[in-house]
């Protein structure tokens, strides 16, 4: 049965697919090999850091509907048409889009010149998706505060902006200058990584009465 779609929404992001795939379109008749070339050109896309790869393992079974061996086909068949690449080091294996920037990085890799730290903390990860933050914690968006949005997504770490939010929202400050001052205050002066969540908290009135304090009320 078919699971009815209840349409894309101006809060959520949107990945780029190279137009040449578009016009492969028409030559994929295996749905296994179009579903995994689709899947690493959004996972690829939405990847922290330089190494920008996947091994097979980060392609889930389960958000793709596929068994691990309809995977290993389509991956075999994305690799010989060539819009993936195939890259192997020592007992490593990744495969890389067949782009400028994941062809120099296949054979940087295939050379042996990926650091192992370099690849684990570059490991693909969905961005925070910051229109839906703003919806969800703040209200609705409009076309100016959409393009404040994606210039902060250009200027600022996705993986700061939940917990900037979560700030906000323990102070009751549902504003997005201040939530905004608290990402400029991480980028200039530096953010702990904390992994204690009680962290956020106890800190929010920190951020709020002293340097931010001007941001409470405004709108």
């Amino acid at each position: 049965m078919m699971t009815n779609f209840n349409g894309f929404t101006s809060s959520e992001t949107f990945t780029q697919v190279p137009d040449s795939f578009i016009h492969l379109v028409k030559e994929i008749d295996d749905i296994a090999e179009l579903k995994v070339t689709l899947y690493a050109i959004w996972r690829i896309e939405h990847t922290e850091g330089h190494f920008h790869a996947m091994c097979e393992t980060d392609f889930e079974t389960e958000s793709l509907g596929m068994s691990l061996e309809e995977i290993q086909i389509g991956l075999e068949k994305s690799v010989e048409r060539g819009t993936l690449l195939k890259a192997e080091h020592e007992t490593d294996v990744y495969y890389f889009l067949n782009s400028p920037r994941g062809r120099l990085a296949a054979e940087a890799f295939a050379k042996g010149n990926w650091r192992e730290s370099a690849m684990s903390s570059s490991a693909p990860m969905r961005k925070s998706n910051i229109f839906k933050l703003y919806e969800e914690n703040i209200g609705a968006l409009t076309p100016l505060l959409s393009d404040m949005l994606r210039e902060a997504e250009k200027n600022y770490p996705s993986a700061w902006f939940e917990e900037a939010f979560e700030i906000a929202v323990s102070r009751n400050i549902r504003n997005w200058k201040y939530v905004e001052a608290i990402l400029a205050r991480w980028k200039e002066k530096g953010k702990d990584e904390r992994k204690d969540q009680q962290d956020i908290i106890k800190d929010a009135k920190r951020y709020s009465d002293s340097d931010f304090s001007e941001f409470i009320n405004r709108e």
